[in-house]
């Protein structure tokens, strides 16, 4: 622990285990820890979280070093794919936030360095509390979109203007910035769905918690979705876009199974790229109609598929599409979206995809499944007009067909290509040198490593 010892401030960072949060959350730390190289941090989250986050092998940061806390899994629990994919994030949620308490006073025990700064994923509403018991600035860091972020802030505003028995297409033009979003559209936990359960309840703490933070920092950037990051700019000390992080760190190149150069051999602006993340698989009557549109259309398509190929797929249907089709299971994004030959890329409406497609310049078509996807993909579609959400919100083979022929063979297409084009450039600016996010990244590093206790 001498590098504890010797360094010039001692940040704690809280991850939260699930979905694609850790990861985002490490590469702005990786940011922070390049920006001030004096500086320890110690990267809190559960173990099998951190053994996928830091796996064997891993690009090492000397300045960054993984903690184990507890899951709050009871003793012998096994995860399969039986078990409710919910029940291992209630278990953790009962155990917030104990044992990261109990796991801060170990660390700061066991390096024998107090904490300096207190950085967490913006769903730890208890930073807040932490952060003044130890008398330092408390940073919250929000990884999905700043719009997201704005329906959890301001749930009470939502459910005074939503009635209980109002129509799902109901638009919210009572608010500046949001006429084309429907009720329907805000994540659940807002206006519908389980107030009580463990992650609303988690996500409404954290709307009426983050005020206190010295600083808000955001993966996006200033010129995207500016009506509602001015709105979210009066509501907190600083709310910083720091974005997006796929421009501003660099990751190790892997292109295993060969994407580029499979790809090098179609025409531009072809192919279909197809990705629903690395959580979700959709339905096994979806996967068929999606599989009988590939095989029937002529649109060549390069597929980042999670699942079993053998038992989900269609027998046969790698075999019969070799001669246009690629299936692999895991894809170098962003270097794929940056590719010349991708028309368009067919996602769940994850934010991380969604600043990559913007990143590449590809329009999209969404079908998006829980969470803040449903309301990106209304954004995307109605407002930034560069996506289409499918007819239905499902895959159909109608409406997959639809969408594809659209952004692939209309003039409506080649302006959603324009549209996204236009943000492609802004994204990119933004990441100059006095670029706005190079500026407000500055901004958050004199947050973090400041002297002072900041209130």
């Amino acid at each position: 622990m001498e590098k504890y010892k010797k360094a010039s401030k001692h940040i704690a960072v809280l991850a939260f285990p699930f979905g694609t949060h850790a990861a985002p959350l490490l590469s702005i730390i990786r940011r922070l820890s390049e920006a001030s190289p004096a500086s320890m941090f110690s990267f809190l989250c559960t173990e099998r979280s951190n053994s996928s986050t830091f796996p064997k092998g891993h690009q090492k940061h000397d300045s960054i070093k993984p903690f184990n806390v507890w899951d709050g899994l009871p003793e012998g629990y096994t995860h399969c794919l039986k078990r409710n994919p919910h029940e291992p994030v209630d278990y953790f949620l009962k155990a917030v936030p104990q044992n990261f308490k109990d796991a801060v006073e170990a660390l700061v025990a066991e390096t024998g360095r107090p904490i300096d700064c207190l950085i967490t994923d913006a769903f730890y509403y208890f930073g807040a509390d932490i952060a003044d018991e130890l008398k330092v600035p408390w940073v919250a860091l929000w990884t999905a979109s700043p719009r997201a972020l704005f329906s959890h802030a301001e749930t009470e505003f939502f459910r005074r203007h939503v009635g209980i028995n109002d129509p799902l297409d109901k638009p919210l033009d009572f608010l500046q910035g949001f006429a084309s979003i429907r009720v329907a559209d805000l994540p659940d936990g807002v206006v519908r769905g389980n107030f009580d359960a463990s992650v609303p309840v988690l996500l409404n703490k954290m709307g009426l918690t983050l005020p206190r933070a010295a600083a808000v920092a955001a993966n996006s950037y200033e010129d995207l979705d500016n009506a509602v990051v001015n709105m979210l700019k009066s509501r907190y000390k600083r709310f910083l876009n720091v974005g997006p992080s796929n421009l501003m760190s660099s990751s190790p190149f892997d292109d295993r199974h060969g994407c580029l150069d499979w790809l090098e051999r179609h025409q531009p602006l072809s192919v279909v790229y197809i990705s629903f993340g690395s959580v979700i698989t959709p339905p096994p009557h979806e996967i068929e109609a999606l599989t009988q549109v590939l095989e029937e259309s002529n649109f060549p398509f390069l597929w980042s598929f999670r699942g079993d190929v053998e038992k989900q797929l269609p027998p046969g249907f790698p075999k019969r599409t070799s001669s246009k089709g690629k299936l692999v299971p895991w894809a170098p994004q962003q270097k794929i979206l940056e590719h010349p030959s991708v028309g368009v890329f067919v996602s769940h409406g994850g934010w991380n995809s969604i600043l990559e497609s913007i990143s590449g310049g590809v329009p999209m078509v969404f079908r998006p499944f829980f969470g803040d996807q449903k309301l990106n993909t209304r954004t995307v579609e109605a407002i930034w007009g560069f996506g289409l959400g499918l007819e239905g919100g499902t895959l159909t083979k109608e409406a997959i067909t639809n969408a594809l022929n659209f952004i692939l063979s209309t003039e409506e297409g080649k302006k959603m290509r324009q549209k996204v084009g236009v943000q492609k450039e802004l994204a990119y600016k933004a990441v100059q040198p006095n670029g706005s996010s190079i500026e407000n990244f500055k901004t958050l590093v004199g947050v973090v490593t400041c002297h002072h206790y900041l209130p």
